[in-house]
């Protein structure tokens, strides 16, 4: 009996731990339900139904360990003797009525506590409730107002379009047209903002370039000085009388024709006193003419076999002068191992020049004006001199050949061995093509500058006036110009704008359009300056 007892009492302990143990996971599992119930009913469910499986599990293994713990209990009391188990029954008992009274009022205070828990979830779910019908209340309102608000929209673009139709008939201008206009105001005041950046920038450029630009270029000018020669198409030979006259004529003319045959030269005899003139565009061929008519006068034997003698040795002491004259330039600038036939090219620059300048003298000036802004600058000297020397070796053979003398000019350095840069330089000079080296770029900056030296190029008076017309007549092509001059010798172009159709912006780009147009369209020395001035004037009369 004792022993049943006792049984029944382990029995009851087990299920009355697993049981208290069951319902404290039960409250953790329900304070992890009400935690997540905020986050939405549906999780909740599935939660909560989760957390009730594994409160089951739980709760059935925490009922077999206490099961098995009573076992083990069992058999060790039996073991011990049922004596000490009498003796300890009482105690046990007591102790077992004291837990089983402390946890059943622990329990009945979860109980409570479940309880309130539970009124709170229901107070939140009825909450939940309400908000959720307050939701689809306002969805419902706001489908409405969504409704309104399209039928407001219908109607402002509705009243929209008759404002647009009563303003175009206002202003007598479509909806594509105002558009246009519109562009064109921001395009134009676009213009006119980058206008005013552009010339800042401009401007900064220049005041850094320009004076670091000056020294060097002042340097270079200082140390070099050049003679130039007036272009000339004629000859002027004197003779002492007017009796040699008819000796170079000849019986029938036969003489001056020899001469002419032999030499390609024009001689015209007319009644100038003591003199013969030579006339012909090629200028080593004028000389030669020039020094065999002074031989023949000189020895005062003229006739025809004596004039073809005459020019062929007059030819050949020409070529060695030009031969000379090359080496001479080259030895001047500090050059060596040219070509020989670019030396005597070079020599025949002697007896060419362009736009009343010697191209011999320019050459060289060229040569050494590149040579020091380079040195100045720490660039190639050799190469800058080089190129400086036979930029314009074109011309000495551009009355025999067909093109430019730039393009000739790199057809002749390329065949005579010279290097890349040097043909660069050459082809680069007139901005035919673009430079480059650096020392391209100087040769260019040179030969603006020996060309555009006071003095150093003349024209004849009818090519200039020409010149200066069309410079005009290009500046006043262009809208918004109201007068026009060519002044500082057709170096300059002062161009007067209406003000009220030309603003400050569009005046920076006007100067612009006229300078391309006048490098497309004219042909100069040096360089030429647009100079656009706009001005307002406020006029008011008093009466």
């Amino acid at each position: 009996m004792l022993k049943a007892n006792l049984g029944t009492l382990f029995l009851a302990d087990g299920w009355m731990v697993g049981f208290i143990v069951a319902l404290i996971i039960a409250v953790i599992a329900i304070v992890a339900a009400v935690l997540c119930f905020i986050f939405g009913q549906k999780i909740y469910k599935s939660k909560v139904e989760r957390q009730l499986g594994d409160v089951k599990a739980r709760t059935q293994m925490m009922l077999d360990d206490a099961e098995a713990e009573c076992n083990r209990l069992k058999e060790k009391a039996e073991y011990e003797g049922k004596e000490r188990a009498r003796e300890q029954d009482q105690k046990l008992r007591s102790e077992f009525e004291k837990e089983t009274r402390e946890k059943r009022n622990e329990l009945n205070r979860l109980e409570q506590r479940l309880m309130q828990k539970e009124d709170n979830l229901d107070k939140k779910d009825a909450a939940l409730d309400r908000k959720n019908e307050e939701l689809d209340k306002q969805k419902k309102d706001l489908v409405l107002k969504e409704q309104e608000v399209k039928r407001t929209q219908e109607k402002v673009n509705h009243q929209h379009e008759l404002m647009v139709q009563e303003l175009e008939k206002v202003a007598q201008l479509t909806k594509e047209e105002a558009k246009k206009l519109l562009n064109e105001e921001i395009l134009d005041e676009a213009r006119h903002d980058v206008a005013l950046q552009v010339r800042n920038i401009e401007q900064t450029a220049k005041d850094e370039a320009t004076n670091e630009a000056k020294k060097i270029i002042s340097l270079a000018i200082q140390r070099c000085a050049a003679d130039h020669a007036s272009e000339i198409t004629v000859s002027v030979v004197p003779i002492p009388s007017d009796d040699m006259k008819a000796r170079i004529i000849g019986r029938e003319g036969r003489n001056i024709r020899a001469l002419e045959n032999a030499t390609g030269i024009e001689l015209i005899v007319d009644d100038t006193p003591e003199v013969v003139i030579l006339s012909g565009f090629d200028p080593v061929r004028r000389e030669v003419a020039r020094l065999t008519l002074e031989k023949l006068i000189a020895d005062g034997r003229i006739h025809p076999a004596r004039i073809e003698e005459t020019v062929a040795k007059v030819r050949k002491e020409l070529d060695q002068e030009i031969k000379a004259a090359g080496e001479s330039a080259m030895f001047d600038v500090g050059i060596y191992g040219l070509h020989p036939e670019l030396i005597k090219l070079i020599g025949r620059l002697k007896y060419r020049t362009s736009y009343g300048q010697n191209v011999y003298k320019h050459s060289i000036e060229v040569s050494q004006l590149a040579g020091l802004m380079a040195s100045e600058l720490g660039l190639d000297v050799t190469l800058a001199k080089r190129a400086g020397l036979l930029h314009d070796i074109g011309k000495a053979v551009d009355k025999e050949q067909e093109g430019t003398h730039v393009q000739l000019g790199a057809d002749l350095a390329k065949k005579y061995g010279e290097k890349a840069n040097v043909i660069n330089a050459i082809a680069a000079h007139h901005g035919d093509c673009e430079p480059k080296t650096m020392e391209a770029v100087l040769v260019a900056a040179a030969d603006a500058i020996s060309g555009a030296r006071p003095g150093a190029r003349r024209e004849t008076g009818t090519n200039y006036v020409k010149r200066l017309e069309k410079l005009e007549g290009i500046a006043s092509s262009f809208a918004g110009v109201d007068k026009c001059y060519a002044i500082q010798a057709g170096r300059e172009v002062r161009v007067m704008v209406k003000p009220e159709q030309v603003d400050d912006a569009q005046a920076m780009f006007l100067a612009k359009d006229i300078a391309k147009k006048i490098e497309a369209e004219l042909e100069y020395p040096g360089q030429i300056k647009v100079n656009v001035i706009r001005e307002s004037r406020a006029v008011e009369y008093a009466k």
